[in-house]
C-alpha cells in the first residue's frame, strides 16, 4: 500500500475503541496512514485487501484471537506485527515471538512509545525489503508461493508441484522461514494448528506426511528430526 502512496499503511487491530482513536492519533501524527479493525475476523479481510505495512495486533479480540491472526498472517507473508496484551508474562511473549511478532508492547502503554516502536519496525523492515519477489519464499530446492498457497520442488532442474493439504503447506512455510532450525512439536502446533484443540502427537503424524511428500518428490533427507526435540528443514541445495 505504501508503495502508491509513498505513505506506510498501519493496521490496528484493537477492540477498544478509545484505545484505537489514541493509536490513530499517535501514528498520524508521525505522519502514517491507519486503518482500524475491532475484531480478528475484519482484521485478516483487511490485511488481504489492503495490504498494510504493519499490523498492531491485540491478543484478545473477538471473533478471531490474536494468535490465530499472526499464524495466519505469517502463512501469507512476512507483514510486520506488534502484538499488544494486558498480560505481562514471559509465556505470552514468547508464543508471540516464536509464531513470528517483530515486537511486543504490554498494557498499559505509553502511545508515543508504540508510535516509536512502529517507526523502528517499519524501518527494519524497509531495510530488508530487497530481495526475491514478494509473496514467494525459496529454500534450497523448494518454491512457496505464499498468495495461492502451492509448493514446488526443484529436482534436477525439473520443478514438481508438491500435493500438499493446509497444514502441511503451513508446516513447510513456518519451517522454511529459519532453514536449520529446529522447532519443537508445540512450536509447530502453536504456528501452524491454531485453530484446534490438537495435541502435540498430532503434529508428528503431519510431519510424518509431509516428508513422504518430500521424499517423494525426490527431496530425501530434507526434513528431519531431532530425537527429543523436534523437527527442521534443511536448506539443502
Amino acid at each position: 500500500m505504501s508503495s502508491s502512496t509513498g505513505t506506510p499503511l498501519v493496521l490496528i487491530a484493537e477492540d477498544e475503541s478509545e484505545i484505537a482513536q489514541i493509536l490513530q492519533a499517535y501514528l498520524a501524527r508521525d505522519g502514517l496512514r491507519t486503518v482500524h479493525a475491532a475484531d480478528g475476523r475484519s482484521a485478516l479481510d483487511l490485511h488481504l485487501s489492503l495490504k498494510p505495512d504493519l499490523v498492531l495486533l491485540d491478543v484478545q479480540m473477538p471473533r478471531v484471537d490474536g494468535w490465530k491472526v499472526l499464524a495466519e498472517l505469517r502463512l501469507r507473508g512476512d507483514t510486520p506485527v506488534i502484538m499488544l496484551t494486558a498480560h505481562d508474562q514471559d509465556i505470552d511473549k514468547l508464543m508471540g515471538l516464536r509464531i513470528g511478532a517483530d515486537d511486543y508492547v504490554v498494557k498499559p502503554f505509553n502511545p508515543a512509545e508504540v508510535a516509536a516502536r512502529v517507526g523502528a519496525v517499519l524501518r527494519r523492515a524497509a531495510a530488508r525489503s530487497i530481495g526475491p519477489a514478494a509473496g514467494v519464499l525459496r529454500c534450497g530446492q523448494l518454491e512457496i508461493d505464499l498468495e495461492t498457497y502451492q509448493a514446488s520442488a526443484d529436482v534436477n532442474g525439473q520443478r514438481a508441484p508438491l500435493n500438499l493439504t493446509l497444514t502441511e503447506f503451513r508446516l513447510l512455510t513456518h519451517m522454511a522461514r529459519a532453514p536449520k532450525r529446529v522447532f519443537t512439536r508445540g512450536e509447530l502446533l502453536a504456528a501452524c494448528l491454531p485453530e484446534g484443540n490438537a495435541l502435540e502427537r498430532t503434529v508428528d503424524s503431519h510431519v510424518s506426511k509431509l516428508r513422504k511428500k518430500l521424499e517423494d518428490s525426490g527431496l530425501a533427507g530434507v526434513l528431519t528430526s531431532l530425537r527429543g526435540v523436534g523437527y527442521r528443514l534443511e536448506d539443502a541445495e
